[in-house]
């Protein structure tokens, strides 16, 4: 309901947008987003940028954030925040997928130091995100970060300085009770997704998701990273912008979702092994590539004479928790 209704308001407000124009401030945001931009100068500096960001962007960040936070709620059933917190909200690209994993009454506050980026994001929620806040403020020790039950932040980190990455990561670890990272699906994003997992385990958080386990990540930096993959359908307009022909696109990005102790302890949930390749078909058997809650990166078979497990095995996906549930 809420991916239709996103799409409904961003197509309202960008209709008429001239490809031209979106196109070349989408060109200057690609090199932006790729160099160092320092935290004295938002990325996003007038609306012309922060409708091509919408239009280019936040459908795959949104598509990001909404499959990270599914999977923080497979792990917590039952469990709903009541308050959200959204770093480097911009867009609202968090908030939006927030809503649309736990659907009813949550009360987001959106935080982020690109006003144009802002006051899009309040024209796109209109009456759709119901009890939402959009504050301005600079990102970095200085920030003031309100408690919530969920803190959220999504494509940020990269644009920050190592200073105020790890400041910012500090608020959320003190403010949230979970607290998700999501960053795109490159090596660079994954060691930043790395970096922030390693300093909310070192301020108490327990990992939910996606790893089995709360101990060091197993894989060698620069031989692998570890990233996942959502399916994000084009509009017209996106088809356009991206000079694409394809209906739809794979967003990679990487993520981690975190949680208090006692959220992880009332979780009750037993830590399953976790897919982080394309499984591969073979005649009579699949492998699996797995990250375990014991012996790190390990490969299983599954054959058909376990049909069950088989079964499940074929229909199994890159990133879903292993065994799925109720196979266990």
């Amino acid at each position: 309901m809420y991916d239709e209704k996103l799409r409904a308001a961003l197509d309202a407000r960008l209709d008429g947008l001239p490809p031209r124009q979106a196109t070349a401030a989408v060109e200057r945001l690609i090199a932006s987003y790729r160099g160092a931009t320092p935290t004295h100068a938002p990325v996003l500096r007038d609306r012309a940028d922060a409708v091509a960001y919408a239009a280019y962007r936040m459908p795959a960040t949104h598509a990001a954030a909404s499959a990270a936070l599914r999977a923080l709620a497979l792990r917590l059933p039952g469990w709903a925040p009541a308050t959200h917190t959204d770093l480097g909200g911009g867009t609202g690209a968090a908030t939006w997928a927030t809503a649309g994993t736990w659907p009813g009454a949550c009360a987001s506050t959106v935080v982020d130091w690109a006003e144009p980026a802002l006051a899009l994001g309040a024209e796109l929620a209109g009456d759709a995100l119901s009890g939402v806040t959009w504050r301005q403020s600079r990102l970095g020790a200085a920030a003031e970060v309100p408690d919530a039950d969920l803190v959220t932040v999504s494509y940020v980190l990269g644009e920050l300085t190592e200073a105020d990455r790890s400041a910012v990561l500090d608020a959320a670890a003190r403010s949230g009770q979970a607290v998700v990272i999501v960053e795109p699906g490159t090596p660079e994003g994954y060691l930043r997704v790395r970096a922030a997992r390693e300093q909310l385990t070192a301020a108490g958080l327990r990992v939910l998701a996606p790893c089995p386990h709360s101990a060091a990540c197993p894989i060698v930096p620069g031989a692998d990273w570890c990233h996942f993959a959502a399916r994000v359908p084009r509009s017209a307009l996106h088809r356009r912008v991206k000079g694409g022909t394809l209906g739809h696109e794979d967003e990679k990005f990487s993520y981690v979702a975190a949680g208090r102790p006692a959220l992880a302890d009332a979780a009750g949930q037993r830590a399953s092994s976790r897919v982080v390749r394309h499984p591969q078909l073979r005649k009579g058997h699949v492998l699996l590539d797995l990250c375990t809650p014991a012996d790190g990166l390990a490969r299983t078979t599954v054959t058909k004479r376990d049909r069950d497990a088989y079964r499940a095995a074929r229909a199994a996906t890159w990133g879903q928790e292993w065994p799925p549930a109720g196979e266990e």
